[in-house]
């Protein structure tokens, strides 16, 4: 696979080289198979808005389901963050001079990556 100057191909090379992806979706998998119960207390306005939100009137059958969404959406968040920093370290880092780049061999960079 070659890897040039556009974001999209630059990233499809990293996920092909790195794995990316794949782990991300093994994650994603594990993390689902396991439940934990919280509580949470809310008062006044907060808990005013998410009864305003569940039942009949609102968008959720019930509390659960809301902070599940809340929490999924804020996850996702997250990760469109992380992979948009990601994005701009490799446009940056591939944008360089090559005679900037350092050649390295696998054990070098296996090497590094244990320290």
């Amino acid at each position: 696979m070659m890897c040039d100057s556009h974001t999209g191909e630059i990233l499809s090379c990293f996920a092909f080289v790195f794995g990316y992806i794949e782990y991300r979706r093994d994650e994603r998998c594990c993390a689902m198979s396991r439940t934990t119960t919280m509580t949470v207390r809310l008062g006044g306005a907060l808990s005013d808005f998410v009864s305003a939100n569940v039942g009949d009137d609102g968008s959720y059958e019930n509390v659960s389901e809301y902070i599940r969404d809340l929490i999924r959406r804020d996850k996702e968040r997250a990760e469109a963050e992380a992979f948009n920093r990601l994005k701009a370290e490799l446009t940056h880092a591939f944008a360089a001079p090559e005679e900037t780049y350092k050649p390295l061999t696998a054990a070098e960079v296996i090497a590094r990556n244990r320290a």
